[in-house]
């Protein structure tokens, strides 16, 4: 294909070999998931496939590798090793232990391609999920935002800039990111990178990013953070239900509206003043009242807020649809809380907290790579819990990550169908295995016992400290 070299010019090594690692064996469940010649498809679409030594595969398996790892093992160097590790097993020419090539070899992976690979697991993920894994069958998706950072770099700075708060030359450039994720499977189906501030750069606008990937009969779980008139509307006329906590700023009277119970009723919204960021026209275009669902109530358990939570929803109970009762509806919004604990996944397991590249262009890459793992480590979480009649969100995403590595370089190796096969269901056998503990009432405090390194943090550019330490002062240490 595209005078790309045969299997046995590029060290034995495949996208499905890349790949293998995650048991996504064709004998197994999730069959169809990911199959080499859509992995090559994606890539060819994207003009993304190159050979040598350091070809599309080995490159995307190496840099894999890499945000599964953490510290040392997580560097460039490393991954080289590994690669030079995985062409001496196979007989093959190991590569000079440089940096460099693979370096550049890196570059050539398109973010779209990797982006699209992404979104392509996550949806063959979504699509094969149990019924019995969906709330009251339906696709229900959790949204949320977070941030990280990055190397203080120019280029880094120049596309994202560090917190306006810290003076040039002590913080980091930090990135927004607004992401949409199944609440059945734990996949990213997609997300919007932005700045941390300034114009269409808020959670809002970066999830507007977002919307061609929700469908009609879809239900959007999120924070108050986004309870806003005019995403209630959008979402509407999408014929998207959505599930949100209610917004401070608005009072909330339940001895109003249509009453459907206990903190149970439907009122109307009147159309909110106009922002700002928003046309007149498409103003007009609103409607000029809501009718929406609030449900009031309070999480009596020790250790956990006692406030009262009012959640609002366009699920009326009116119809066969949308005949969600009281409780089902505070337990689609508790669910949300799961979003945090991905995120949480994300960034410490996955290492997405502090990004490692130099340069724009390759911090996207990097996400994105992290992206795809995070989303195979997901589908094998998947096979497993369809295998042994769990649920995914019974099962130890931390586990799987540690199972996935230590196999990771002999599932790549050549082996049997049926030794292949063997190993993989024991493997699923023992995630399966792993579910996360039940500690029901548990509460922490959220502080730290153990101290970190008593040293002062930079209070000015590193170089100028520098000059400082030349001339022997060194009081700000």
């Amino acid at each position: 294909m595209r005078g790309i070299p045969d299997r046995r010019c590029q060290g034995t090594m495949t996208f499905r070999d890349a790949l293998n690692g995650f048991m996504l064996d064709q004998q197994l469940a999730f069959s169809s998931l990911l199959h080499q010649d859509s992995i090559c498809e994606v890539f060819d679409n994207h003009g993304a496939r190159f050979g040598g030594v350091f070809h599309t595969a080995i490159v995307l398996w190496a840099f894999l590798s890499q945000v599964l790892r953490d510290g040392k093992e997580a560097s460039c160097q490393s991954a080289v090793a590994r690669i030079s590790a995985f062409l001496a097993q196979a007989g093959r020419n190991i590569p000079v232990p440089n940096t460099g090539d693979y370096c550049k070899a890196r570059a050539k992976l398109r973010e779209a391609a990797i982006k699209a690979l992404s979104h392509d697991v996550a949806l063959r993920t979504e699509s094969q999920a149990d019924s019995k894994w969906k709330w009251r069958g339906l696709r229900t998706f959790l949204i949320d935002g977070f941030t990280f950072q990055m190397p203080d770099t120019i280029k880094n700075q120049k596309a994202y800039p560090q917190h306006t708060a810290q003076k040039p030359g002590i913080g980091f450039p930090i990135a927004r990111v607004v992401g949409i994720v199944s609440l059945a499977t734990g996949v990213v189906i997609s997300a919007a990178i932005g700045r941390y501030k300034g114009k269409q750069t808020g959670e809002l606008a970066l999830f507007k990013q977002l919307f061609g990937h929700l469908k009609p009969g879809d239900v959007v779980v999120a924070d108050r953070h986004y309870c806003s008139y005019w995403m209630i509307c959008t979402l509407l006329k999408m014929e998207v239900q959505v599930c949100f906590r209610k917004h401070q700023a608005r009072h909330t009277d339940f001895r109003k509206g249509m009453r459907l119970g206990a903190k149970d009723h439907i009122v109307l919204w009147p159309r909110s003043v106009k922002p700002e960021w928003m046309s007149k026209k498409d103003y007009d275009e609103l409607p000029k009242e809501l009718r929406l669902r609030e449900i009031g109530y309070v999480i009596e358990e020790p250790g956990r807020k006692q406030q009262p939570f009012v959640i609002v929803t366009t699920m009326l109970g009116e119809t066969d649809s949308d005949d969600a009762s009281k409780e089902e509806i505070a337990s689609l919004y508790g669910f949300r809380w799961n979003v945090e604990l991905d995120i949480r996944s994300i960034k410490s397991n996955m290492n997405l907290g502090f990004l490692r590249c130099k340069s724009p262009e390759m911090i996207h890459r990097e996400f994105w790579v992290t992206i795809l793992a995070y989303n195979l480590i997901r589908s094998t979480i998947a096979l497993a819990a369809s295998k042994h009649d769990r649920l995914p969100r019974q099962l130890s995403f931390t586990a799987t990550c540690q199972f996935v590595l230590t196999t990771w370089n002999q599932l790549s190796l050549p082996m049997s169908q049926q030794e292949r096969l063997s190993y993989c269901e024991q493997l699923l056998r023992s995630i399966a295995h792993c579910e996360v503990g039940k500690r029901p009432g548990r509460f922490e405090p959220r502080v730290v016992k153990r101290r970190r390194d008593q040293y002062r943090l930079m209070s000015q550019p590193r170089n100028q400290l520098r000059m400082r330490l030349a001339r022997g002062d060194n009081a700000f240490e």
